[in-house]
């Protein structure tokens, strides 16, 4: 399967919506209260708050492609778009999803060296994110990638308090 990368501009946008509500219900829908789930996804991925993040310079969407089809997103922040460590030697990845009839077939993999090439052409030193607790394939993904957890923060669904692992990834020895 040949991948390519696009990055996300407001004519995207309605395929920014739709892959990101498609890949957020598939992942997490069914482990949350129906109520705080609804009201998380009418807010995080409705049209204006996706156009407020697209205008936003230190914010990338990149849609990752299979010929004409989207198969997964990610989103990086940077500088002082991120949310918990405002380090300009780091960027956030916020997200990446694969759409679940895709899972398995690496396609996370290359996504994620695709953010280091980007991340690295930045000269920024290492990658960090937050996943949550209860996500034990995205940990474990993202431990067989190197990634090392290094603290905690509270992340709300709704009205649901829930638990984050913060977890980084060092550049700067990586092979290139």
């Amino acid at each position: 399967m040949k991948l390519h990368l696009s990055k996300c501009t407001t004519s995207d946008l309605d395929k920014l919506i739709s892959i990101s509500r498609k890949t957020f219900i598939d992942a997490f829908k069914l482990e949350n209260n129906p109520d705080d789930f609804n009201a998380y996804m009418k807010k995080a991925f409705s049209e204006e708050q996706l156009l407020m993040e697209l205008a936003e310079p230190l914010m990338s969407f990149y849609l990752v492609f299979s010929e004409n089809e989207v198969l997964g997103y990610f989103k990086l922040n940077e500088d002082d778009a991120q949310r918990d460590i405002k380090d300009r030697n780091a960027i956030e990845l916020e997200r990446i999803y694969v759409i679940s009839a895709f899972q398995g077939n690496k396609i996370g993999h290359w996504m994620l060296n695709q953010i280091k090439y980007i991340a690295a052409n930045k000269k920024k030193s290492y990658l960090w994110l937050g996943v949550w607790e209860k996500n034990t394939n995205a940990i474990r993904f993202y431990e067989k990638n190197g990634f090392i957890k290094f603290g905690r923060h509270p992340y709300y669904i709704g009205n649901d308090k829930q638990m984050d692992w913060l977890m980084k990834l060092n550049l700067v020895n990586l092979e290139k």
